[in-house]
């Protein structure tokens, strides 16, 4: 079996038996886990003591170019215990149709995106990755993605903090207060 395949079979078996069955069993988001965009298991708890945004991307989107902004958050806070954590989805519009290898590729090659990523996850309605259901609990319906680029805070206790509709620019005034009242102190 090639590497990136086990990898992946080992991601996946990581995820389902760490990730709570419900996101009513979560007690925050360290209790969700992902599969990282390179095929690796990345879970939540490992940024435990972290802020971290965590942003539904597309690269074929209006809020695109948010993408430059959000590098530039990552860059200015991550020393002080921000992580930004991109979720490509596919769920607005079809405006992420390609595999993990293109979507990292278009984001390191335009935006120089070097901040976490994930594989392509569903952030809307019933089939909804574990975690955003779990947010939406939590921060209430309007918290739920409506398009791409909302973005969702954590606490470094994993507690959800605040959410941002898509039309928030990272480097707005509202958002960068919000991740500096959140990073650890």
């Amino acid at each position: 079996m090639p590497v990136h395949a086990l990898r992946l079979a080992s991601a996946i078996l990581f995820g389902l038996f760490m990730m709570p069955s419900s996101p009513a069993e979560a007690t925050n988001a360290h209790d969700f886990s992902f599969v990282s965009i390179e095929g690796d298991p990345l879970p939540m708890k490992d940024y435990s003591g972290k802020a971290v945004l965590v942003v539904n991307t597309a690269s074929f989107c209006g809020f695109t170019k948010q993408y430059e902004g959000l590098q530039a958050l990552w860059e200015r806070y991550r020393e002080r215990g921000l992580v930004v954590l991109g979720v490509p989805s596919n769920d607005f519009g079809s405006q992420e149709p390609g595999t993990a290898a293109e979507i990292k590729e278009f984001c390191e090659v335009n935006f120089a995106v070097d901040f976490p990523m994930t594989e392509k996850q569903v952030v809307t309605g019933d089939r909804a990755h574990p975690f955003y259901r779990w947010a939406a609990q939590e921060l209430g319906a309007l918290s739920k993605p409506r398009w791409n680029f909302y973005k969702i805070l954590i606490a470094p206790d994993g507690k959800a903090v605040d959410w941002f509709a898509s039309t928030t620019e990272p480097s707005s005034a509202k958002l960068t207060k919000a991740v500096e009242a959140a990073l650890p102190r």
